[in-house]
């Protein structure tokens, strides 16, 4: 019964307003960045809210992001002499560094445009990484394959330049979440671990809250003062931070950064990630051992939590 119902479907010609009607995509890219990177830059709403916009000249203003399996992401993309264009993305399955599904609508001035099912394959290694992304696309109000091909194809090409620039360090924390995030988000303790080994803190103001900023200086121990500025665009508590750091009050961005925290039965997995402006800053930030310093960083704070 099933394969004479599959053979009948298959012979029956399909009207050409349902051929336009729905398409399925493939997308792939090779990118030069390890496997666990990819997936932080392909998940990380700090990182997505980086490479969502196509081209200069649209803006993607991001209202909600909850990156969980039941969560969802609402964004507008903007274009001037434009009414927005409103993306509801769900997630629906999401398997580290091996693949997520969710769903996604858009829609303008209030009429869906389409529905789409994004399936995303990643694989690799340590030093290269693959993405493979198949989009089942039904569009409604107007053909929206076209559309889908440039949007989706510009997003994933800014996605592998910013994944090829993200820095992303992790430690498994013996603490519960609650008691990492308390040493994290509190001012009186944030200055006393952070920083590689050796280095203090100087604090001229700090409000670690949504819109809030850390204003500080590291100093090594020959001495050497680093003036730091993070401004903190969003505040999860116990799941995530979004900030970006700035050499000195008010001086050039570096880099956008997120800190996420996850409960691993009793424990928390902290993962901090940093997407520097340029190549060329993160290769020099890689040069002078970034990678160790910020690892020591982690390492200072499960000290400190393990002292309390």
């Amino acid at each position: 019964m099933t394969q004479n119902v599959a053979s009948n479907s298959a012979t029956r010609a399909v009207p050409d307003d349902r051929k336009s009607r729905f398409a399925t995509l493939t997308f792939e890219r090779d990118v030069a960045a390890p496997l666990a990177v990819l997936w932080e830059a392909w998940t990380a709403p700090v990182a997505r809210a980086i490479w969502a916009a196509p081209s200069a000249s649209v803006t993607v203003e991001f209202l909600e992001a909850d990156t969980r399996v039941g969560g969802r992401e609402i964004s507008l993309c903007k274009v001037e002499d434009q009414p927005d264009i409103r993306c509801e993305n769900g997630w629906l399955a999401l398997q580290p560094a091996v693949c997520s599904v969710n769903y996604e609508v858009i829609s303008c001035e209030g009429v869906t445009q389409s529905a789409a099912l994004v399936t995303a394959n990643l694989s690799g290694t340590h030093e290269r990484s693959r993405l493979v992304v198949t989009v089942q696309l039904s569009s409604l109000a107007q053909d929206m394959e076209a559309g889908y091909r440039a949007g989706f194809g510009a997003g994933l090409d800014n996605l592998a330049g910013a994944a090829e620039r993200t820095m992303v360090l992790q430690r498994v924390i013996q603490a519960p979440r609650s008691i990492v995030w308390g040493a994290w988000m509190n001012p009186e303790t944030l200055p006393q671990w952070w920083g590689p080994e050796g280095f203090s803190c100087r604090t001229k103001r700090i409000d670690l809250r949504t819109g809030g900023e850390w204003v500080f200086d590291m100093i090594a121990p020959d001495g050497t003062v680093f003036p730091n500025h993070h401004l903190y665009n969003e505040v999860r508590p116990e799941e995530r931070i979004g900030y970006t750091l700035h050499w000195g009050e008010n001086g050039p961005k570096h880099a956008d950064a997120w800190a996420s925290f996850e409960d691993q039965d009793g424990a928390t997995k902290v993962t901090l990630g940093m997407v520097f402006s340029t190549a060329a800053e993160f290769q020099e930030a890689k040069g002078f051992g970034a990678v160790e310093l910020g690892l020591q960083t982690l390492g200072k704070l499960e000290r400190f939590v393990a002292s309390r």
